[in-house]
């Protein structure tokens, strides 16, 4: 299952997209030698990418007497995608704009597949990944655990939180607590929030994010915003609903943004993601993904396992005694089937 195959139409589109941008960053770089042999940049210096704007990004000055102070950049060309939560090096220009120069070493990258199965990054140098789900939308084994496919394999610890827990009743109470009990039994933190017990709702919040850069992810429509709304009081959100026709989130932020928090730390506001695609995986970083069926996939009976059901699969035993869950076993084999059809896919299309 190698990554998703693009049509002609398609490597056509992104191959003038391409062209397209090499032809504007081409002059951005001339303009950019201009100034700086005009003396018009100032010292190289450290800073932080908080937003990012098609071209250019805001960046926060780390040093200096504009600590603090956003700077509108632009970047040059020889420097691969910047993403929010990035260190960089860059030049102070005029009318707080600037140049950035270079990218400092990652610690972690996050990133998703875009339409194209292009690899696209979401943010960096995150400490963990805050997996937001709610009793409304209803959230399904299958969501979280290709959120928990992708911090597995990028080695980004990740936390289960459960906002809007007044929402749990006699109906929805059977399915989400058992589904979250089989998380804690994997190792993962889970935590519960309701912004309608506010001290308690504060406390857990704030003791997730302390010290620490998060990021949040999840469905539309389970209170990211709002979370965040409120660990940022005066930067004003839009907060969506959720669509009383299907059900599911109204998208509302648009582009990542970092955010300084007041216990300290920082968080990186993602836009909602209703389906995490994974077809640029491997079967294998799929079964890394799950923490219960990778230590038992190498124990198979035939090297070629497909672990669908054949003799002598590890997965089957481990799933009888009781290692693997039913719902874990299914979810994993369901991710299989759509990388699979994701394949097929492509190949029709090129």
């Amino acid at each position: 299952m190698a990554k998703r195959r693009l049509s002609k139409q398609q490597q056509h589109r992104i191959r003038k997209i391409q062209e397209e941008r090499a032809r504007r960053a081409g002059k951005r770089e001339q303009a950019i030698n201009e100034q700086r042999e005009a003396g018009e940049l100032g010292p190289e210096q450290p800073g932080l990418i908080i937003a990012h704007y098609g071209q250019q990004l805001d960046v926060e000055a780390l040093d200096g007497e504009h600590q603090g102070t956003l700077f509108r950049c632009f970047v040059r060309a020889n420097i691969d995608s910047l993403v929010t939560g990035d260190r960089v090096v860059w030049c102070q220009g005029d009318d707080n704009g600037g140049v950035i120069v270079a990218r400092q070493d990652r610690h972690t990258l996050l990133q998703r597949p875009d339409n194209f199965g292009q690899l696209k990054p979401v943010a960096a140098n995150i400490d963990h990944i805050v997996l937001v789900i709610a009793p409304l939308p209803e959230p399904h084994d299958n969501l979280i655990d290709r959120y928990l496919v992708a911090a597995e394999n990028t080695d980004i610890p990740a936390v289960i939180l459960l906002n809007k827990s007044d929402l749990l009743n006699d109906d929805n109470r059977q399915r989400l607590e058992p589904m979250l009990d089989r998380y804690r039994k994997l190792g993962y933190q889970v935590v519960t929030a309701s912004a309608h017990h506010p001290d308690q709702h504060d406390d857990t919040i704030t003791s997730l994010v302390k010290d620490r850069t998060s990021v949040f992810v999840g469905q539309s429509g389970v209170g990211k915003s709002s979370i965040i709304q409120t660990l940022v009081p005066d930067h004003q959100l839009r907060v969506g609903a959720v669509s009383d026709s299907t059900g599911k989130g109204t998208h509302t932020t648009t582009t990542a943004r970092l955010f300084h928090l007041e216990p300290g730390g920082d968080l990186i506001d993602s836009p909602g993601i209703r389906e995490f695609g994974l077809w640029h995986m491997t079967p294998g970083e799929i079964e890394h993904g799950f923490r219960e069926i990778r230590e038992v996939t190498g124990l198979c009976r035939f090297r070629d396992c497909r672990h669908q059901g054949e003799p002598g699969c590890a997965l089957e035993q481990a799933a009888a005694d009781g290692r693997i869950s039913p719902q874990r076993l299914h979810s994993f084999r369901r991710i299989l089937q759509d990388m699979a059809e994701q394949q097929a896919r492509g190949l029709k299309l090129s």
